[in-house]
């Protein structure tokens, strides 16, 4: 997260060009929202561009978590932006722990301490300056300091100690949605459980059975596992980003599911507009 124009495309882009997964198959070809990245110790780290991302604030709007360490991006020789601060905002009202990239650091001549400082106004303490937040000086051009970030975030998640369950009935979220050749797909990240081809997965009002599961770098897999960005088709309509996929045991199901859920939409609908024109005649 981070203001335009402090580096977070250039930070991501060199992040997707390391990424072990991509290399091996000639490259990322597509933008699918979200991108693993392989450390040198095995472990893999997903990231989600936000924010302006739609799905990121409807996910936020609905309540739901899907971020589980935000790293703020702030431009060395810019510091604190009022996309800064609003990214901050978003961390702090979803609980989610925050690490510093002070970025384009390989610029001459320049120091992190006014970024510090601006940031300590805003209540982002860092190491620094006697508080816990982690403060990385990156630079998305050379690679400087890169590693030292991927680092900090599998130290931060191994002591909040974060885990997830890799058994039982796929759960994820919607990240983005589009149309393409092969018919309508979704972006999903999986929480819960492992999704594979075959599965019948529920989001809102629409399903699917997954016919091929394809990861960033559009290279169709055989499964998907916890935090694993992937790209799902067959969707007999368009999911809507940010809403939560659930596992089906069946298509009936999955059909019954959908109709409760329509006949419980309509019904607040109904609900509104009678409130709305009781309220409008009480106005004369």
């Amino acid at each position: 997260m981070g203001h335009v124009d402090h580096g977070k495309t250039t930070i991501l882009d060199w992040l997707r060009k390391s990424s072990v997964v991509a290399s091996e198959h000639g490259g990322i070809t597509q933008h699918i929202g979200a991108f693993s990245v392989a450390m040198p110790s095995g472990k893999m780290i997903t990231f989600l561009d936000t924010p302006g991302h739609k799905a990121f604030l409807e996910m936020r709007r609905r309540g739901a978590d899907v971020t589980d360490i935000v790293v703020l991006v702030v431009a060395v020789d810019d510091s604190v932006k009022p996309q800064t601060i609003e990214a901050i905002k978003h961390a702090a009202s979803s609980k989610v722990p925050i690490i510093v990239a002070i970025s384009k650091i390989d610029k001459p001549g320049i120091t992190t301490e006014r970024v510090k400082q601006d940031l300590s106004s805003h209540s982002i303490h860092v190491e620094d300056y006697g508080g816990d937040i982690q403060a990385i000086g990156v630079s998305g051009k050379t690679g400087q300091g890169m590693l030292e970030l991927e680092e900090a975030i599998i130290t931060l998640s191994k002591v909040l100690d974060y885990r997830a369950d890799n058994t039982g009935n796929v759960e994820g979220w919607v990240i983005e949605a589009s149309t393409k050749t092969y018919g309508r797909v979704a972006t999903a990240l999986i929480r819960r459980g492992t999704l594979r081809p075959g599965d019948i997965v529920v989001a809102s009002t629409t399903w699917a059975r997954v016919r091929t599961l394809r990861n960033e770098a559009g290279v169709a897999v055989d499964e998907a596992t916890l935090g694993t960005p992937v790209e799902i088709d067959s969707w007999r309509e368009q999911p809507v980003a940010g809403t939560e996929i659930l596992q089906a045991p069946n298509e009936q199901k999955a059909k019954d599911v959908i109709e409760a859920r329509r006949e419980r939409s309509k019904t607040k609908k109904l609900g509104e507009d009678t409130s709305a024109i009781k309220k409008a005649r009480a106005t004369y």
